[in-house]
This record gives structure tokens, sequence and C-alpha cells, in this order.
């Protein structure tokens, strides 16, 4: 039982840090064409992602039964999956890198597992979850983003010729709010429910383990039988963590997404917002947990590249990709030799 206070202390925790590790994802543009100051634009995106989180849990379905065999998980396995993605957070964090908060978890959880398993790859659910679910959709969102941004941003240039560049960020100032609302909205309903999923695999774990039968009477809302739905009050824990998280802000990684890829106007920022929700918003109802940092990233590359694709800093670009290519690999054997040594 006190296994299980500590996972459910560090999936609040991962919550709550990724809450401020993606706050960048949500309002760097918006913050780097001067539509809202940095606290404004936090508070504004912590108010949309607690919105986004209350929206649904197919992405939790996804993290929390879709990866791994749930049957062979116990709570050392979840409480270490959680060490090793919020290490790898911190780390990129410290960096100021925008990596990925949804990979870091899933990373971790199949480290975790595998050593749980004692190195049985079988526990991995690579065909019906982690290629359809995570390395696909890895590699087609960037290319949906960037894709995505260039076209939009390109339509609008052709769309906004005749008018006078004052106007257009006048008029694009105002949109921008919209768009960068949306974008937080979209960022809560999809990284929200990751750690919703594995406080939920956490509590049906510990159902199966038998440990919250000697609790008293009052906490049957613990016992989770079947892993068909999320609790409603994990849902709320998660969605009021987050949005805290977000609120406390990420300064370094809003400088390194906002201001250091590419400079940005109103309207560049309404392009590559719009564009990133969309794609993440149509990932979340379909329950496939994409990165938003590798969404929003890429449009902005995309929105960048319709000036001239030497408007672009691709040597950023570059220590970017880096930290994306590492995620996995990296996170997956933290959360290996964290369990090992657990062992």
């Amino acid at each position: 039982m006190i296994l299980f206070l500590l996972v459910l202390v560090a999936a609040l925790a991962f919550e709550f840090i990724n809450g401020f590790h993606d706050t960048a994802n949500a309002i760097a543009t918006v913050v780097s064409t001067r539509v809202l100051t940095p606290r404004a634009a936090i508070f504004w995106a912590a108010f949309w992602n607690l919105l986004g989180a209350l929206a649904g849990t197919a992405v939790a379905t996804t993290i929390g039964k879709g990866i791994v065999d749930i049957n062979t998980v116990t709570m050392p396995t979840v409480f270490f999956a959680l060490v090793g993605a919020i290490v790898w957070n911190l780390l990129t964090w410290w960096l100021g890198l925008p990596s990925s908060s949804s990979h870091a978890l899933i990373g971790a959880l199949c480290g975790s597992s595998f050593a749980t398993s004692s190195n049985n790859w079988m526990v991995l659910n690579w065909s019906g979850g982690i290629w359809p679910k995570v390395v696909l959709p890895m590699l087609v969102s960037p290319i949906l983003g960037f894709a995505g941004g260039f076209l939009l941003m390109w339509i609008l240039r052709i769309i906004l010729r005749s008018l006078s560049p004052r106007l257009i960020s006048q008029v694009f100032g105002k949109a921008q709010l919209l768009s960068a609302g949306f974008m937080g909205w979209g960022h809560g309903s999809n990284d929200a429910q990751k750690t919703m999923g594995i406080i939920t695999l956490a509590l049906f774990t510990g159902t199966q383990t038998g440990i919250f039968k000697n609790l008293p009477e009052w906490t049957h809302f613990l016992h989770v039988t079947e892993f068909k739905s999320v609790p409603f009050w994990v849902i709320l824990l998660c969605a009021i963590t987050m949005s805290l998280g977000t609120a406390a802000g990420g300064y370094k990684i809003i400088k390194t997404m906002g201001h250091r890829m590419v400079k940005l106007q109103p309207v560049n920022g309404f392009a590559a917002e719009t564009t990133a929700a969309l794609i993440i918003s149509g990932a979340s109802s379909y329950g496939v947990p994409v990165s938003t940092t590798h969404v929003i990233a890429t449009s902005i590359m995309g929105v960048g590249a319709t000036k001239r694709f030497s408007a672009v800093k691709w040597g950023i670009v570059g220590r970017i990709v880096w930290a994306w290519v590492l995620t996995l690999p990296v996170t997956f054997i933290l959360g290996y030799l964290f369990t090992k040594l657990y062992r």
C-alpha cells in the first residue's frame, strides 16, 4: 500500500512536470509574437489544458493497457517507469530541449515491464500497440506538422497579400488567442490522459494483487477489477495537476521554441498553433498518444519555411531532433535499470 501511494505521488509529480515541461508547446508562439506576456499566456494555456484534460479517456486506455501486458505489471513496474520518465523530463527541461513527455513515459514503461518479466520481449505489445499507436505516429505526426504548417501559411499568404502588414498583425493578434487556446485544449486532451492511464493501471494491479482488500470499505473507489474505463476521480485529479503544472511555466523551453527556431509574426503563430491543435485533437479522438512537442515544433518549422528555408535555424532544430531520437531508447534504459536495481 505504501508503494501504491508512492506510485500515486510519482504519477502526479510526472503530470505536474509534464504541465510545465510542455507549456511551451501550447504558448511559445503566442509569447514570441508578443500577443501575450509569458505570465498571461501560461494562465491562458492552463485554463484550456484543464478543459482539454476532461474531454475524454481514449489515450488513457491506450497507455494503460495497450502498450505492455498488464497481467505481468507490478506496482514497482509502474513506479520505476514514472521515475525514469521524470528523470528524462527534468534533464531535458534543464537543458531547454523540448523533448516528448509522452515518449518518455512510454519508453520507461516498456523498459520497466521488460525488466519485471525477466527480459521477456513478449511483454511488449508491439503489433497491437507500440507500432501502430506509438512508433508510426511518431514518424508521421512531424511530417503532418511540417506539411500542414507550410500549406496553411502558404494559403494565408495568398489570401492576405493585398492587406497591409499592420492590419494583418492586428487581426491575427486577436485570432492567435483562439488558436493558442485550441492548442492548450489539444495538449490537455492528449498529454493529461497518459498519467490517467498509468494511475488506472496501478489501481488495476493493486486490485489484482489484493493489496486493497484489507482496507476500510470507504476505499472501494480504489478497486478497478477490469480496465474498461478511467475512474472520474483520477480524471479530475490529473486534469487539475496538469493545469497547475502548466501555470508553473517552463520559460527555458518557451525561449527555444518561440524565439530560437524561427522569427514569428502573429499570423505565423496562428498558422502553427492551428495546424498542431488539429493534428493533436484528431489523434486524441482515436486514442493515439502523439507528442505535442513534435507536432508544434514541426508546424513552426513548416510555417517558417514558407518565407525561405534559411529562415529556420536548423542548428537549433538539430539539437531538438536529437532529443526526440534519444527519448525512447534512453527512457527504456532508465526504466529497465531502475527496476533491475530494485529487484
